[in-house]
């Protein structure tokens, strides 16, 4: 585990802030956007609303500005269609809100984008989908929740005029099924993670990356959907703790690492889960940050998120090699890859040349910020939104 650490931050959600302010924030350039999502949390509302508002809001050179609102926001429908040139639906499923929205947008001639971070849409795959989530097959509940949400979600997007996503896979999948332009903006990191993420990295390279002689093994887990996805490691990692006794777990957030490991006692570190920026003091603390996925359509369009936010801290990956994981890791150079039936060996490779940790840390770090630090960002946002 690596020594170099920074102190926790007394976190609070920075995009909390009253309409009157966030309607300000629209009214301050002549190209005015408007995202839209249902309610904030700290996944996709950050990623793909926040975050891209954030980026908007930082440059007035070019006369852009964008905001965001709430479904508890709709009393103020008719001033934000006023006021705003375009709107951007974030994931937001079908309902008569949604409907009155779209269609102030569209009786004032301004253009209507959804934006979409996962492959929910298509019925076609609610079999898949619902497999993959390792949900309760027999419960008739889960049919009627996911069938109604992602046949609800494809209406949205087929109301719209273009869509955005966060890879080329997805963006394909969602032109068969809409026949609508799609663009490309991949999910990325705002002001406040790359500040922390950024002191930590500098703190491991001030140190020589210094260890304290374990070697830790991290599994970060943001939902409590990836149990099958951890289960595919478990083996391995079973494998590498009885044969090496320097190696620790560290599992974050939602999943339990299976009683199987309590043998390992201490060896095993359980954290709860963590805001976003503080997650990343923990990323930073490991050798490696463990990502596996089952393979398939719905799993290849997931974003490399989990790279990134690993690698900006100098922390190095092993990943599954699905579509976007194989795009953004060079395997060997800055983390490294493993199918299913290769992670005993490829975590054994990853600790075994250890020596070559601080230079692919480096390369792995270098990356994250010219790839998806948030100042590198707003090209890709401008063009994504006809601006540019």
């Amino acid at each position: 585990m690596f020594l170099a650490d920074l102190p926790a931050i007394a976190y609070s959600d920075p995009w909390v802030m009253p309409l009157a302010q966030r309607f300000k924030m629209l009214t301050s350039g002549r190209h005015r956007v408007a995202y839209y999502y249902e309610s904030a949390n700290n996944s996709t509302f950050r990623y793909r609303a926040y975050n891209m508002v954030q980026v908007l809001n930082s440059e007035t050179a070019d006369g852009c500005c964008a905001s965001y609102f709430f479904q508890e926001d709709l009393h103020r429908i008719e001033e934000i269609a006023d006021a705003a040139n375009m709107l951007v639906i974030c994931r937001s499923a079908y309902s008569h809100k949604i409907n009155e929205l779209i269609t102030k947008f569209r009786i004032r001639r301004k253009p209507v984008y959804f934006d979409i971070d996962d492959f929910v849409f298509d019925t076609a795959y609610t079999h898949l989908v619902v497999q993959t989530l390792g949900l309760d097959m027999d419960d008739p509940r889960v049919w009627d929740d996911w069938f109604a949400m992602m046949g609800r979600m494809g209406q949205t997007l087929r109301l719209c005029d273009a869509a955005i996503t966060t890879n080329d896979f997805l963006a394909q999948r969602i032109a068969e099924f809409s026949v609508l332009p799609v663009r490309v903006v991949p999910n990325s990191m705002n002001r406040e993670q790359v500040d922390l993420s950024e002191q930590l990295f500098s703190s491991k390279q001030a140190s020589g990356f210094s260890r304290d002689g374990t070697i830790c093994l991290g599994y970060f887990s943001g939902s409590p959907s990836h149990n099958l996805d951890y289960a595919i490691i478990e083996p391995a990692l079973e494998s590498v703790m009885d044969s090496d006794p320097r190696t620790r777990l560290m599992v974050v957030g939602y999943i339990n690492a299976g009683a199987a490991f309590s043998r390992f006692g201490d060896r095993v570190i359980r954290q709860p889960f963590q805001d976003y920026v503080n997650l990343q003091r923990l990323i930073g603390k490991v050798e490696f940050n463990l990502m596996p996925l089952q393979a398939n359509i719905f799993t290849d369009c997931k974003s490399a998120l989990k790279y990134f936010e690993s690698a900006i801290v100098g922390t190095l990956s092993i990943a599954s090699p699905g579509q976007n994981y194989r795009s953004a890791i060079s395997d060997g150079k800055n983390g490294y890859l493993a199918r299913a039936h290769q992670w005993t060996s490829r975590i054994r490779q990853a600790i075994d040349h250890l020596d070559n940790y601080p230079q692919m840390a480096a390369a792995a770090h270098e990356d994250a910020v010219n790839q998806y630090a948030w100042f590198n960002q707003r090209e890709t946002i401008l063009r994504a939104l006809g601006f540019a």
